[in-house]
């Protein structure tokens, strides 16, 4: 009886075979794509409320369309979308494209734990339990883009059906249309210099002129 007879059969193997499996990669060098509505971290600490704040310094990051050819942008104010809402609407943009051909590029992600307390409980004892995830979305920003051989009143009519999803109201924007700068647009004539410079003093007659009265002075 040979030796490898008293072995098991795996270390039987011909060298070929042994030397095919010592070669083979226990890793994937394609990163795995990453979740947009969970960070990737989970909830280790508890955060606050919060509120995103008006971009008033000179910052018009994130209001402008920059992968795609259209996008839907917030324009009423900051409110803070659950990540099941932007599922929702990322699922009424598919459903609307179904059989076209198209890519949809998401620029919020939810990152931001809410944590509840149940009904009928007394105040303090800590902050409550985990609830959900949550986007901060400041205003004017940019929540999808799309880009493909698509219409324009198509793509219009699946973010009306996305904006019909998601709290708040939005606007249909084009690439190259012009950034906003807080609320205000910058567009052709409007610097930014203009914008940031301090509000000019009036005198106080000009100001109390302004004040309405039901008889003349």
């Amino acid at each position: 009886m040979s030796c490898c007879s008293s072995l098991r059969p795996s270390l039987c193997s011909s060298p070929n075979h042994v030397l095919a499996k010592t070669l083979q990669r226990t890793f994937s060098s394609t990163p795995s794509p990453l979740d947009w509505l969970a960070p990737k971290r989970g909830h280790n600490q508890k955060n606050r409320k919060g509120r995103p704040r008006v971009r008033t310094g000179g910052s018009t990051k994130g209001t402008t369309v920059v992968w795609g050819d259209y996008g839907i942008r917030m324009r009423d104010h900051d409110r803070r979308i659950s990540a099941k809402q932007l599922q929702i609407g990322a699922d009424a943009i598919r459903k609307r494209l179904r059989g076209q051909r198209y890519r949809l590029y998401t620029r919020v992600c939810a990152n931001i734990g809410v944590y509840t307390s149940g009904n009928e409980v007394r105040m303090g004892k800590g902050k409550g339990s985990f609830d959900y995830w949550a986007a901060r979305v400041a205003v004017s920003r940019i929540l999808f883009e799309l880009k493909g051989d698509l219409h324009e009143q198509v793509v219009r009519d699946a973010f009306r059906l996305a904006g019909n999803k998601l709290p708040g109201l939005y606007e249909f924007v084009r690439k190259g249309d012009p950034p906003v700068m807080g609320i205000t647009k910058v567009e052709a004539g409007t610097t930014l210099e203009e914008m940031q410079r301090p509000r000019l003093k009036l005198p106080m007659d000009v100001t109390a002129g302004r004040l309405p009265a039901t008889t003349p002075p």
